[in-house]
């Protein structure tokens, strides 16, 4: 644990501060711009003209932060250190310290840290509301993004955030979870197991020490980390106010792209993305048009391999996610109606594919 003095005192000024903080937030204080005040200036901010002077943090208070850490198998990585994500240290707002659950080694694959190399990596976020399609959308994209080496990151939220975590899983584990609580305790509650799956094969991160209260502004605040550490952010249904176009916002100041899922002009779910897309956002209608704009001409290589999939079935799947719903079309390119029944039960019970009305093939969520 490399985490120098300065961003460890700065890390328990903030937590000391949370309460206070919060009454910023009632008062409709800009987060990004709170957290972006140097000490004295935040301490005098919310202390309402400067009755709270900020003192600098004991060594003892330091090493019960380390501690604290330590016992909760929690990794401490400052900004100073080769292992903080360099794309959120663009963001002046960006926290002093990340608590990190999952191995270092999966962290430094899924971040870019560490190595000569940096994988795309895409914010996924939408509404806890979703729809059935907004679901089956996030897990679509989650999925065929993890598969061609994209990091998918997200809030582990209920609806577009897990749904698009739970895709990521499936398609090979490249997933990062931002949480506003602890690293090491789910939230919410109900995705334990994804939490447990993502400690495992991907990365948990936050910025509050472990025991540490959590308040609203912390969700606000977990927005910008998902927002600062990604390429592109892509909305996948989102009401008129919502929390993800706060995300959105802050990614489109950091100048990084953002997409969104058009929708029906009737469903509530689709104001916000539809909003979007008419203020010039990207359209995505699949994952192959956030790799063309992410990659360009590697796309197509990327986007087709499927690891997880036997060769003599990938074939069958790919025809399957551009379009071909039937057996018999399948078959002429694949050996047969028997050989096609065969394969379409395989992929069947691997989750890959599903039977929609009509008998029509379709390609199904993990």
């Amino acid at each position: 644990m490399s985490a120098c003095e300065v961003c460890l005192d700065r890390c328990a000024l903030i937590a000391a501060l949370g309460g206070r903080i919060e009454i910023l937030r009632r008062e409709r204080q800009y987060i990004r711009s709170v957290l972006e005040l140097p000490d004295e200036q935040l301490t005098a901010a919310v202390a309402g003209g400067g009755a709270l002077l900020r003192r600098p943090a004991a060594p003892a208070v330091r090493d019960a932060l380390l501690a604290t850490a330590a016992a909760a198998g929690l990794m401490v990585i400052c900004r100073h250190d080769a292992l903080y994500p360099p794309m959120l240290s663009e963001d002046a707002s960006a926290p002093a310290v990340l608590f990190l659950a999952g191995a270092p080694e999966h962290w430094c694959a899924l971040a870019g840290v560490g190595g000569p190399a940096r994988p795309p990596i895409v914010a996924i976020v939408g509404t806890r509301r979703a729809s059935a399609d907004g679901l089956e959308i996030a897990r679509r994209l989650g999925r065929e993004l993890s598969v061609a080496g994209v990091t998918v990151v997200s809030g582990m939220a209920l609806g577009v955030d897990g749904a698009a975590h739970d895709g990521a899983l499936a398609g090979g584990g490249r997933t990062v979870a931002v949480l506003a609580g602890s690293a090491d305790v789910p939230y919410p509650r109900r995705r334990r197991q994804t939490h447990e799956e993502i400690v495992e094969r991907g990365a948990v991160v936050s910025e509050t020490p472990p025991g540490a209260p959590v308040f609203a502004w912390n969700f606000l605040a977990r927005n910008r980390i998902i927002a600062g550490m990604a390429d592109a952010t892509i909305v996948v249904e989102a009401a008129e106010r919502s929390g993800s176009l706060v995300t959105a916002e802050m990614a489109m100041d950091l100048g990084r792209e953002v997409g969104a899922v058009p929708g029906s002009p009737l469903n509530w779910r689709a104001a916000g993305t539809n909003e979007l897309v008419r203020d010039g956002a990207l359209m995505v209608r699949d994952a192959g048009d956030v790799l063309e704009r992410l990659l360009g001409p590697q796309m197509p290589q990327l986007a087709l391999s499927f690891p997880d999939v036997p060769p003599a079935l990938a074939g069958i799947l790919e025809d399957v996610r551009n379009g071909t719903d039937t057996v018999s079309e399948l078959a002429v390119r694949h050996g047969g109606a028997a050989a096609v029944q065969a394969a379409l039960m395989d992929l069947e019970l691997q989750g890959h594919t599903a039977r929609a009305s009509g008998g029509r093939i379709v390609p199904a969520g993990p």
